[in-house]
């Protein structure tokens, strides 16, 4: 017995006992009155009425529907209003047909490479048949959640732990389509599944923090590599052309020159153009 049941019949009950407790009380007053009864008649009908009225009347709220069980056979879905429903002879079980959420526990999965991971998830889902989850199952709302688990532990064993982190997205949708197709025969639709959470082990997480430290050390030694080659052959083209310029090597020293002036140090490095030397090389040549 669900939940459901326990309440109907709990709300079936205590209007027996309204109705007991309202009998009881206007009875003796009736037949122990002096008062003509004809007065007391309309009263009494009116009373009565009223009495059937909350013994009889069932109400299915706008996002409801009601399967209505007639000496246990199912005799139709109701729409929301108000309904007669006769105690012992009929039942109504309403179901809700809003959009509901299962929060699927947490679920320890082993990946196809052999990885410990607690995978969680979100089910969003909807009754779109009543008669189907009411008769067809017996409390769709733990089956939704237990086929919800094992189909999320299938999948994950069928994946990577790098294929997990990196399509979680699809993780979902696949998770999505088999508990939909599954639950099809008890009327339920499964609009979403989203993964909450990817736990991995303490020691497999620093691993991954290493391998993540190293490959950013080894894009670094490489963008540091290609910068000194980009300027190493900057410098080859500026120094191929002050060679091929007449003085041009001579400007470059007044300007070192002007650069160090501007510096309050006593200490004055004096660059010597390498075409002074070779000047003075060959004024040695001619001599000797």
């Amino acid at each position: 017995m669900n939940e459901q049941d326990i309440k109907a019949k709990a709300s079936t009950f205590v209007r027996f006992i309204i109705l007991i407790i309202v009998g009881a009380n206007l009875l003796p007053l009736l037949f122990t009155s002096k008062i003509d009864i004809m007065y007391f008649l309309p009263l009494f009908i009116a009373i009565v009425l009223l009495g059937l009225a909350i013994l009889l009347i069932r109400q299915v709220d706008q996002y409801e529907r009601g399967v209505m069980l007639t000496m246990g056979r199912y005799t139709g879905t109701v729409e929301p209003g108000w309904r007669i429903v006769i105690p012992i002879f009929q039942r109504l079980m309403k179901v809700d047909m809003r959009v509901a959420v299962i929060d699927v526990p947490d679920q320890d999965a082993i990946t196809r490479d052999n990885i410990s991971v607690n995978v969680n998830a979100v089910v969003y889902y909807k009754v779109k048949d009543a008669r189907a989850a009411i008769i067809e199952i017996e409390n769709f709302q733990y089956a939704i959640s237990q086929l919800a688990q094992t189909t999320m532990r299938d999948i994950v064993g069928e994946m990577e732990l790098d294929e997990l982190l990196a399509n979680r997205d699809a993780v979902s949708r696949k998770i999505k389509e088999l508990v939909d197709v599954a639950s099809d025969p008890w009327g339920i639709a499964v609009t979403a599944v989203e993964l909450k959470h990817v736990e991995l082990p303490q020691d497999l997480k620093r691993t991954i923090g290493k391998q993540a430290e190293a490959e950013r050390e080894r894009r670094a030694v490489i963008i540091k590599a290609e910068g000194e080659v980009a300027a190493a052959q900057n410098m080859a083209k500026a120094a191929q052309l002050l060679g091929e310029q007449t003085g041009a090597l001579h400007l470059r020293t007044l300007q070192s020159l002007n650069d160090l002036s501007s510096d309050q140090s006593n200490t004055v490095v004096f660059a010597v153009p390498l075409e002074v030397l070779r000047a003075f090389e060959k004024i040695g040549d001619k001599n000797a």
